[in-house]
């Protein structure tokens, strides 16, 4: 009885050791440049980490997921496209990270094909019936990304870039920028943007802006999702306050995703997982994006893998895997 009161004294204190030794860790969160979607979303995560007792650092990086992949750094983020890309060294990626692991979604994020309001364009069939003579935003060279959204959205409706007149941009700040100049007739722009809403002010006199509404039917979809495997086509109301939306259109979301990397500690991606999934209030209060975050959503289907830690809490809070 002696032995087995010290067998079970000296496995309690292992594992105290074991939850001091993750506390006490400092770990990497890699985001974006300041005021970017990974940043702000690093921050957020960061703090209520650090109020959970696990000691996160941000660090601004660009491009980081071959350092996550090679654990380099603990935790980032990617769009579940990218991700899913960057796995396979396939799109915008010509080299697999084959150990990249999802943490699980943060929010999802939503996006899709602007033009002028006054080209009377509102549908994906509006838009093909003017292809030769419209300019649309291309290469986007800081964000190679970008053109795999616009060009899902573009197949949707038959078509491809080479329908167009191609205008370089640098980002997708400036292919907002330029559809707000005059430059572009047609550019990627997220749901309530500031440079969305920017652009919605200056073309006033056009009418403002329009989301270009996908075609929602099986056919649609499967056109859509050779470019954008992660991605959904969602029905958005109309609604006057939200740029885009005089009319109802059919727009694009992908989920915006936490990753890790195959030998991050079990312990420490649960134990990160439940924080956010359960501090969600903290975390939008941070970050106003995180208003979208549905726990039970957190762990779609994904063509990566979940951190077996992640994959311990969903099993532990009853959040379903793959649907």
């Amino acid at each position: 009885m002696k032995t087995l009161k010290r067998t079970i004294a000296a496995g309690l204190a292992a594992l105290a050791l074991s939850a001091t030794a993750v506390s006490a860790q400092v770990v990497t969160i890699a985001t974006g440049a300041q005021g970017s979607l990974a940043y702000n979303s690093g921050q957020a995560v960061a703090k209520v980490a650090n109020d959970v007792g696990i000691v996160a650092r941000t660090q601004p990086l660009v491009g980081y997921l071959p350092l996550l992949d090679s654990g380099e750094i603990d935790f980032g983020f990617s769009n579940g496209v990218e991700a899913e890309y960057a796995l396979t060294g396939t799109g915008n990626y010509d080299r697999a990270t084959p150990n990249l692991r999802l943490v699980g979604v943060m929010f999802p994020l939503r996006t899709g094909i602007m033009v002028p309001a006054d080209t009377g364009i509102a549908t994906i069939s509006d838009l093909k019936a003017q292809t030769g003579k419209l300019r649309i935003a291309s290469e986007y060279t800081s964000s190679t990304i970008i053109p795999y959204y616009i060009g899902g959205a573009l197949a949707n409706g038959g078509m491809t870039y080479d329908d167009f007149q191609k205008v370089p941009v640098a980002s997708f700040v400036a292919g907002i920028h330029a559809l707000g100049d005059g430059l572009v007739d047609i550019a990627l722009v997220s749901l309530n943007a500031g440079a969305g809403k920017e652009a919605e002010v200056k073309l006033q006199g056009r009418g403002g802006l329009q989301y270009v509404s996908l075609d929602n039917s099986p056919e649609g979809l499967a056109a859509f999702k050779k470019f954008l495997p992660a991605g959904d086509i969602i029905s958005m109301p109309q609604n006057d306050n939200i740029p885009g939306l005089k009319k109802a259109a059919n727009i694009i979301q992908i989920p915006w995703m936490m990753l890790t990397h195959a030998k991050a500690d079990e312990e420490l991606v649960y134990r990160m997982t439940k924080a956010i999934a359960e501090n969600n209030e903290a975390l939008k209060a941070s970050f106003g994006a995180f208003g979208a975050a549905k726990k039970e959503a957190m762990a779609p289907a994904s063509k990566v893998a979940y951190h077996p830690g992640a994959l311990r809490y969903f099993k532990e809070a009853g959040i379903p895997v793959g649907n």
